[in-house]
Protein backbone atom coordinates (compact mmCIF):
# COMPACT_ATOMS: atom_id res chain seq x y z
CA UNK A 1 0.00 0.00 0.00
CA UNK A 2 1.40 3.28 -1.29
CA UNK A 3 2.04 6.06 1.85
CA UNK A 4 0.94 9.35 1.01
CA UNK A 5 0.13 10.11 4.50
CA UNK A 6 1.07 9.01 7.83
CA UNK A 7 -1.33 5.90 8.57
CA UNK A 8 -1.73 3.90 11.92
CA UNK A 9 -2.19 -0.22 11.69
CA UNK A 10 -4.43 -0.75 13.76
CA UNK A 11 -4.75 -4.63 12.73
CA UNK A 12 -2.95 -6.79 10.78
CA UNK A 13 -4.01 -10.67 10.39
CA UNK A 14 -4.97 -13.45 7.56
CA UNK A 15 -7.52 -11.13 6.04
CA UNK A 16 -5.49 -8.58 5.90
CA UNK A 17 -4.68 -5.09 7.31
CA UNK A 18 -6.37 -1.74 9.00
CA UNK A 19 -4.79 1.40 8.88
CA UNK A 20 -6.22 4.64 10.01
CA UNK A 21 -4.55 7.71 8.61
CA UNK A 22 -3.91 10.77 10.91
CA UNK A 23 -6.56 12.74 9.07
CA UNK A 24 -8.67 10.52 10.25
CA UNK A 25 -8.37 10.63 14.04
CA UNK A 26 -8.44 14.15 13.84
CA UNK A 27 -12.09 14.05 12.29
CA UNK A 28 -12.87 12.07 15.18
CA UNK A 29 -11.62 14.52 17.44
CA UNK A 30 -12.87 17.72 15.93
CA UNK A 31 -16.41 16.31 15.17
CA UNK A 32 -16.79 15.33 18.83
CA UNK A 33 -15.41 18.52 20.16
CA UNK A 34 -18.13 20.10 18.05
CA UNK A 35 -20.96 18.03 19.64
CA UNK A 36 -20.62 19.34 23.18
CA UNK A 37 -23.00 22.10 23.93
CA UNK A 38 -21.05 25.70 24.70
CA UNK A 39 -18.44 24.88 21.79
CA UNK A 40 -18.75 27.59 19.25
CA UNK A 41 -16.57 26.20 16.59
CA UNK A 42 -13.05 25.28 16.20
CA UNK A 43 -9.98 27.52 16.29
CA UNK A 44 -7.97 27.19 13.21
CA UNK A 45 -5.14 29.35 11.63
CA UNK A 46 -5.96 31.83 8.66
CA UNK A 47 -5.29 29.47 5.81
CA UNK A 48 -8.14 27.39 8.01
CA UNK A 49 -10.19 30.02 8.29
CA UNK A 50 -10.34 31.42 4.51
CA UNK A 51 -10.97 28.13 3.65
CA UNK A 52 -13.94 27.78 5.63
CA UNK A 53 -15.06 30.70 4.60
CA UNK A 54 -14.95 29.66 1.00
CA UNK A 55 -17.67 26.55 1.60
CA UNK A 56 -14.91 24.07 1.84
CA UNK A 57 -15.36 22.68 5.40
CA UNK A 58 -11.89 21.67 6.62
CA UNK A 59 -13.08 18.81 9.82
CA UNK A 60 -10.19 18.21 11.13
CA UNK A 61 -9.43 22.13 11.96
CA UNK A 62 -7.94 23.29 15.38
CA UNK A 63 -6.98 19.43 16.03
CA UNK A 64 -3.15 18.30 15.89
CA UNK A 65 -2.99 14.17 16.72
CA UNK A 66 -0.19 12.36 17.15
CA UNK A 67 -0.09 8.66 17.46
CA UNK A 68 2.70 6.07 18.84
CA UNK A 69 2.78 2.72 19.53
CA UNK A 70 -0.97 2.58 19.37
CA UNK A 71 -1.38 5.67 21.84
CA UNK A 72 -3.04 8.70 20.63
CA UNK A 73 -1.86 12.36 21.87
CA UNK A 74 -4.61 14.77 20.97
CA UNK A 75 -4.03 18.66 20.89
CA UNK A 76 -7.55 20.45 20.75
CA UNK A 77 -8.30 24.20 19.88
CA UNK A 78 -11.70 25.94 20.17
CA UNK A 79 -13.87 28.62 20.41
CA UNK A 80 -16.47 28.90 23.52
CA UNK A 81 -19.47 30.70 23.42
CA UNK A 82 -20.03 33.36 25.79
CA UNK A 83 -21.55 32.48 29.09
CA UNK A 84 -20.19 29.24 29.25
CA UNK A 85 -18.11 27.81 32.11
CA UNK A 86 -14.76 27.12 31.10
CA UNK A 87 -13.88 24.30 32.84
CA UNK A 88 -16.81 22.34 32.47
CA UNK A 89 -16.58 22.74 28.40
CA UNK A 90 -13.01 21.66 28.50
CA UNK A 91 -13.53 18.63 30.45
CA UNK A 92 -16.47 17.48 28.62
CA UNK A 93 -14.68 18.33 25.04
CA UNK A 94 -11.90 16.09 26.82
CA UNK A 95 -14.09 12.79 27.76
CA UNK A 96 -16.01 13.33 24.39
CA UNK A 97 -13.09 13.13 22.27
CA UNK A 98 -11.14 10.61 24.07
CA UNK A 99 -14.85 8.22 23.81
CA UNK A 100 -15.16 9.12 20.35
CA UNK A 101 -11.30 8.24 19.26
CA UNK A 102 -11.08 4.87 21.34
CA UNK A 103 -14.42 3.78 20.78
CA UNK A 104 -14.40 4.31 16.69
CA UNK A 105 -10.93 3.00 16.51
CA UNK A 106 -9.35 1.06 18.87
CA UNK A 107 -6.73 3.35 20.18
CA UNK A 108 -5.68 4.16 23.59
CA UNK A 109 -6.13 8.02 24.21
CA UNK A 110 -3.32 9.02 26.35
CA UNK A 111 -3.98 12.88 26.67
CA UNK A 112 -6.40 15.69 25.55
CA UNK A 113 -5.09 18.93 25.57
CA UNK A 114 -7.97 21.59 25.08
CA UNK A 115 -7.00 25.18 24.19
CA UNK A 116 -9.39 28.24 24.12
CA UNK A 117 -8.44 30.26 21.42
CA UNK A 118 -11.27 33.27 21.66
CA UNK A 119 -14.36 33.54 23.48
CA UNK A 120 -17.37 33.99 20.75
CA UNK A 121 -19.66 36.80 21.76
CA UNK A 122 -22.74 36.83 19.00
CA UNK A 123 -23.92 33.14 20.50
CA UNK A 124 -24.75 33.39 24.25
CA UNK A 125 -26.59 31.06 26.02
Amino acid sequence: MAEDRKAYMIKDDNLGEVRIADEVVAIIAGLAATEVEGVSSMAGNITNELVSKLGMKNLSKGIKVEVRENMVKVDVALNIRFGYAIPEVSLKVQERVKSAIENMTGLEVKSVNVRIASVDMEKSK
